[in-house]
């Protein structure tokens, strides 16, 4: 097994035990590699584990999200196109956000930088996005935030509720909230 897919194994043991739960022997089960193996591929331990998981999920986004919220299309379809990846990415909301776990405890001194980056360029392009569309770009900020706020809150729902109908239901309504007309009080 390289790298690469060890570390798209390794994702799965961070989602479900988070990173202060997640230990080598999971790791280990979940790969199948035994731990002199886990330290050839990461001689730092978990911690090099998890910026790798990190990298990963970002290279992931960055193809999955951002490119097609930057690329052809009606903005509808730019966010559409970023709903079904989400959807995909994060199993319709069973899986957890790799992003909210590493922000907990000792991670998010560890990985705060990368995942202010990866939340900052999805805020970031959702706003570019709306601009396009001719929302003032304070307005378009706001709404892109929100936007992110509505997602990361539906998993976290989801998760507690065991019912993908909170992260489905955000993802539904998202396109009509982030285009709908501004209003006055956006205005300002």
């Amino acid at each position: 097994m390289d790298r690469t897919e060890a570390v798209q194994k390794i994702v799965t043991v961070f989602r479900q035990w988070g990173y202060e739960g997640t230990t080598l022997s999971l790791i280990s089960e979940a790969t199948g590699l035994g731990k002199a193996s886990l330290y050839h591929h990461f001689p730092n331990g978990k911690q090099e584990m998890a910026k790798a998981v990190l990298e990963y999920a970002g290279q992931w986004f960055a193809e999955n999200i951002l490119a097609p919220l930057r690329g052809e299309g009606t903005p509808a379809e730019r966010i559409a196109l970023m709903n079904d990846r989400l959807s995909q990415f994060y199993d319709c909301g069973r899986s957890a956000c790799l992003l909210a776990i590493f922000t907990l405890g000792e991670p998010d001194s560890l990985f705060q930088e990368q995942v202010h980056q990866m939340l900052d360029a999805w805020i970031n392009s959702l706003t570019v996005l709306l601009v396009e569309t001719g929302i003032p770009e304070q307005a378009a900020r706001q709404r892109a935030e929100d936007a992110v706020i509505q997602v990361q809150g539906a998993l976290v729902l989801t998760r507690g509720l065991n019912s993908t109908e909170p992260f489905e239901r955000v993802l539904q309504q998202l396109p009509v909230k982030l285009l709908e007309p501004i209003t006055r009080s956006e205005q300002f």
